[in-house]
């Protein structure tokens, strides 16, 4: 492999949806949920997250875009995305680890027992079973990207803004974003 530079991208969000009120309740934070993009522009984001706009209750892997889906009813979203700067190696490898999610999305559901393991800084790992910082920090661990300082069930979104090298790229609401359509960020 050529040391090639590529970029991927950590999406962070909070919606205002229960789930999101409710987490924020426990871990105050500007970000509530976080999303891998690997592609500019961001039409693909992999996360776990709800299954069904609708239905909070059904989650599991996501492939979400950012005009669709929860984004669309939530238009006031706040959003925040940052850029990091990767290998051809390491791009190639994370792509090759989140390819069995996309493949088998069905087999997968949302973490929500983790979730309280979180809060009382208990992991809990199920397999097939992730919540959103979760997926992204062991994607990002097993591709060489990121080091956690603790388990994966501990992993909170705002732990993934301490990577060092993020570049900031956007800082506003979804409404705003999508508005602006500069949709593909500048490289």
């Amino acid at each position: 492999y050529s040391m090639k530079q590529q970029y991927i991208y950590l999406v962070f969000t909070k919606t205002g949806t229960w789930l999101s009120r409710t987490l924020n309740f426990f871990e105050n934070s500007d970000y509530i949920h976080v999303s891998l993009g690997l592609d500019n522009p961001l039409n693909n984001l992999y996360s776990f997250g709800r299954t069904n706009p609708s239905n909070p209750f059904s989650g599991g892997f996501v492939v979400e875009d950012l005009s669709e889906g929860i984004y669309k009813r939530f238009e006031d979203t706040s959003l925040c995305i940052y850029r990091l700067k990767v290998t051809e190696k390491q791009y190639y490898i994370l792509r090759k680890k989140i390819s069995p999610f996309i493949i088998s999305k069905h087999s997968y559901r949302y973490n929500f027992i983790g979730l309280f393991g979180l809060w009382f800084n208990l992991p809990v790992n199920r397999s097939f079973h992730f919540f959103c910082s979760q997926f992204v920090s062991l994607a990002l661990t097993q591709a060489g990207i990121y080091r956690p300082q603790k388990a994966f069930g501990l992993i909170k979104p705002c732990d993934l803004l301490q990577i060092k090298a993020l570049e900031l790229v956007y800082k506003g609401t979804i409404k705003s974003y999508i508005n602006e359509k500069s949709y593909a960020i500048e490289a």
